[in-house]
């Protein structure tokens, strides 16, 4: 049975920064992402990554400030997150899906994780 463990939220000032790690376990896939959700609105995409290709997608509002990566002999997910902003204050949660075409489609994962929570405080 697949399990995708997050760790890494908590919270910090404006400008200061996190790692999120993600562990899967039983998982084969290729296809895995980071996705956040805030009080009140939609989830969306914020990074994901093709494993084997090594792919990326990053949301506009991270570009730049948000790296994401994948350790395939640990089978590990990362997410290092620098200046981050009150904006960027969510749960977050791990993905990973089968058979992902589109990688910031949400639909097409099949596996979650129970989220991170990130706050950023001004």
């Amino acid at each position: 049975q697949v399990s995708l463990v997050e760790s890494g939220g908590g919270s910090v000032q404006s400008g200061g920064s996190l790692k999120l790690t993600c562990v899967a376990s039983a998982y084969r896939g290729h296809s895995m992402g980071w996705f956040r959700q805030a009080p009140g609105k939609e989830r969306e995409g914020v990074a994901a990554i093709r494993t084997s290709g090594g792919d990326t997608y990053y949301a506009d509002s991270v570009k730049g400030r948000f790296s994401i990566s994948h350790d395939s002999a640990n089978n590990t997910l990362y997410l290092q997150m620098n200046s981050l902003k009150p904006e960027d204050s969510a749960m977050y949660y791990c993905a990973a899906g089968i058979y992902v075409a589109v990688l910031d489609n949400a639909n097409e994962y099949s596996y979650w994780g129970q989220g991170t929570q990130v706050t950023v405080s001004s």
